[in-house]
This record gives structure tokens, C-alpha cells and sequence, in this order.
């Protein structure tokens, strides 16, 4: 942007001086050649009287004594002329032009620049810099997946032999929260390719998994454990046994699962969340009461920051008398696209109530590509439950709050609904 700004600078400055440097040139020539001129052109004259004197006296229209007072007469008023500062008519026939018209031309070389630029150059980009090239601006998330899925569908109804295609396909049906979808899409890449693989029917099982309501049942078990069969290191089916496990307290299978996808050499795989899932694993595995875990995640201790919510979690009076110490809270994080799967969760005991609690990318148990530090806003919702099921049941007392800045300050939330 600069070098652009000097490079005008420059040509202006080069008109400016095609117009004032042949100015002040002829101001100085002027100066120092008038003398001169006049000079010269009194010698001139007085040559030239001088010639006709001696023609006069070789043809004897003259004596030598006439002769002699002439030239004498001539001597002397060339003297005068050269003693004489100025000569009219010299003045009057070269009369140097004044700074009026070289004003004028730089004024005019300036407007016709400006006006030129500004109505074929790039004068709008240059003063208001145009964003960078999003097709999706002003949509939100909602419609950017739907448009999404609008083209692959298209490529998959152009190309229905393209089995990468029907994958992607399958995965963003998955991330749309159409389930049902997803899963017959998983089984339409497998009837193409002729057989049941562990990286498709791992996908499926998360597909339906959250369909139960992050629930597993007898028919996803039974998925998962033909995966695991045909590969025993699939991370899509490993990630969804950690997740399992850990919402249901199997902490010890949690911390395996996700330890294995570690042993692998995938590339694919995002080690450092992985890390920081067993991490908070290990922690919950070492509290056998049931309180509390004394870590930063779920006491608070570390400091709010750009990527994290901190709740004071609290049971509403009128309704602690219906809380019992078995009872267990989940407090979980979702975006406001309107997405079910959460990007970060936390489980403890009742007994710990109230307390602090922190949510953020090490609590992401759910093994999606969506992060709590991704979102400027989410969705809390805080469930406790009598039976362990994160899905609210009769009896169970919950809580929700609608938008919550990521990054804020920290926020109460209040149990104060019991669910009919």
C-alpha cells in the first residue's frame, strides 16, 4: 500500500517538475543573457554606422576631419548605451512570463490526476478494502451445513459410484444431527463396497449412539463390537467406547480406549485433545468417594480464559430437599446452531453441590472436530439426575441458560426446575 501511495508521489512530482524546472531555466537565461543581448547589439549598431562612415569617406562624400568627428560622436554614445541599466525596447520584446501559468498547469496536472483515479482507478478498494473472499458472510451456521450438504448430495446424485463422496456425506449428515441419515449412508458405502469395514460401522455407531440420546444400547454394542472385531484400533469406534465410558463412570475403559488410538501411527488423529481427555480421566479415576475431583477443570482453580466457561452451580432452596447425595450432576456446553452434540461436559456427585465448575477444550469428551474455544457464545444445560442418564427423566431437577459468552465472566447457574 505504501510503495503504491510513493510511486504516485513520484509521477506527480516528475509533472510538477516538467512545468517549474523549464520556468525558473528561462527566468535565469533571461537574467544573464539580456545584458548580453544588449550589448551585442549596440556593438552590432555601432559597426554598422561605423561601415557606412567609411564608405562614405572612400566614395569622398567625406573628408578625414568629418570622418574622425563622426566615429568620435559614435564612440561616445556606444559608451552611453553600455553605462545605461535597461533598454526599453529589449523589455518590450522579451519580456519574461510570469508565475501565473506554470500555478494554473499544476493545478490543473493535480485535479485531472484526482479525478482520473477516482473514476478509473481503484480509489473504493484502496479507502474501503474489500473483505476477504467469503462465500458464506451474513449466513449463519445453520445455513452454511445446509448448503454444505446441498452440494455433496448433488456430487453424490452425479456420481453415485463415489464412495469418498458418500463418506464425507455420511460424516456431515452426522455433524447435522440427522442421524437416521448418516447411518444408511454409512450402510450404502458399504453395500458399495462389498463388505461391513471397522471405519464405516464405527461412524454408524455414533450416529445411532446419538440418536439414543448418547445411550448405548443392545443393537450399537453390538456394532461396536463387529468393528472393534475387524479392527481393534479403529479410533472412531475407540472414541465412542472412551466417550461412553466416561459419561457412565468407566473411567479405567475410558482411559484405554483413548490410550490405544494413541499407540496407533494415525496421522489423523488429534493427539493432544486425546491427551488431555485421559487426563481428566485419570483424574476422576482417582476419586473413589465420589466428591468432588480436586483438579482444575472441575474446581475452578484455573483462571478464566478465552476459551473456557466457569459456572457457580447451585440447587435452587425450594428444591434441595429433593436432592440426594446418589444423585449426579451433568453440566454440558453446546453451540447455538443448534447442534445436540456438546463441546465440552462435566459429571460429578451431587454431594459436591454448590460448587464451581469450568468448562473447556479438555472437557470435549464427545470426540467431534467442534471446540468450546470455537464458539463465542454457547447454550449451557445442567442436568441432575437420579438415575445417571444424562437425558432428564421424571424427578430429575435441571437447568439451562440460553447464550453464555465464552471467555466471560463467570456465570450462576441455578437447578430450579424439577422435571414433571
Amino acid at each position: 500500500m505504501s510503495t503504491f501511495w510513493i510511486l504516485i508521489a513520484i509521477v506527480v512530482l516528475i509533472s510538477l517538475a516538467l512545468i517549474w524546472i523549464p520556468h525558473f531555466r528561462q527566468q535565469k537565461l533571461l537574467k544573464t543573457e539580456e545584458a548580453g543581448i544588449r550589448k551585442q547589439t549596440n556593438l552590432d549598431l555601432f559597426n554598422a554606422r561605423i561601415a557606412v562612415l567609411e564608405k562614405e569617406l572612400a566614395e569622398g562624400l567625406l573628408d578625414n576631419q568629418e570622418f574622425d568627428a563622426l566615429k568620435k560622436e559614435l564612440e561616445i554614445s556606444l559608451l552611453q548605451d553600455l553605462k545605461q541599466g535597461s533598454d526599453e525596447t529589449l523589455s518590450n520584446t522579451i519580456k519574461p512570463k510570469g508565475v501565473l501559468l506554470p500555478i494554473l498547469m499544476s493545478v490543473t496536472v493535480l485535479l485531472i490526476s484526482g479525478y482520473t483515479y477516482e473514476r478509473l482507478g481503484k480509489y473504493n478498494e484502496i479507502a474501503n478494502p474489500p473483505q476477504a473472499n467469503n462465500p458464506h458472510q451474513g449466513m449463519s451456521a445453520e445455513q452454511i451445513m445446509a448448503q454444505r450438504l446441498k452440494m455433496m448430495e448433488a456430487t453424490v446424485q452425479a456420481e453415485p459410484g463415489n464412495s469418498q463422496a458418500l463418506f464425507d456425506l455420511g460424516y456431515a449428515y452426522l455433524s447435522a444431527n440427522r442421524f437416521d441419515d448418516s447411518a444408511n449412508t454409512f450402510d450404502k458405502v458399504m453395500q458399495l463396497l462389498g463388505g461391513p469395514y471397522a471405519e464405516l460401522l464405527g461412524p454408524k455407531a455414533t450416529a445411532l449412539y446419538y440418536k439414543n440420546n448418547q445411550r448405548m444400547s443392545p443393537e450399537i454394542q453390538q456394532i461396536v463390537d463387529q468393528a472393534l472385531s475387524l479392527d481393534p484400533k479403529d479410533p472412531a469406534t475407540l472414541m465412542l467406547v472412551g466417550m461412553d465410558s466416561f459419561l457412565t463412570g468407566q473411567y479405567q475403559t475410558a482411559i484405554d480406549a483413548w490410550q490405544t488410538i494413541l499407540s496407533t501411527d494415525r496421522t489423523d488423529v488429534d493427539r493432544a485433545t486425546l491427551a488431555n481427555y485421559i487426563e481428566t480421566a485419570k483424574t476422576k479415576l482417582g476419586t473413589d468417594t465420589g466428591e468432588m475431583p480436586q483438579d482444575a477443570v472441575h474446581q475452578g482453580a484455573a483462571a478464566t480464559g478465552n476459551g473456557s466457561v466457569t459456572l457457580d452451580v447451585s440447587v435452587a432452596p425450594e428444591l434441595a430437599a429433593k436432592v440426594a447425595d446418589t444423585d449426579m450432576l451433568f453440566v454440558f456446553a453446546r453451540t447455538l446452531d443448534g447442534s445436540n452434540v456438546p463441546v465440552a461436559i462435566a459429571k460429578i456427585s451431587a454431594k459436591a453441590l454448590p460448587t464451581t465448575i469450568t468448562l473447556d477444550d479438555s472437557t470435549n469428551m464427545m470426540g467431534g472436530n467442534a471446540k468450546l474455544s470455537d464458539s463465542k457464545n454457547v447454550q449451557i444445560i445442567a442436568v441432575l439426575s437420579k438415575s445417571g442418564d444424562i437425558k432428564p427423566q421424571s424427578g430429575d431437577i435441571k437447568a439451562s441458560l440460553p447464550s453464555v459468552k465464552v471467555g466471560g465472566d463467570k456465570v450462576n447457574l441455578i437447578l430450579d426446575t424439577l422435571v414433571p
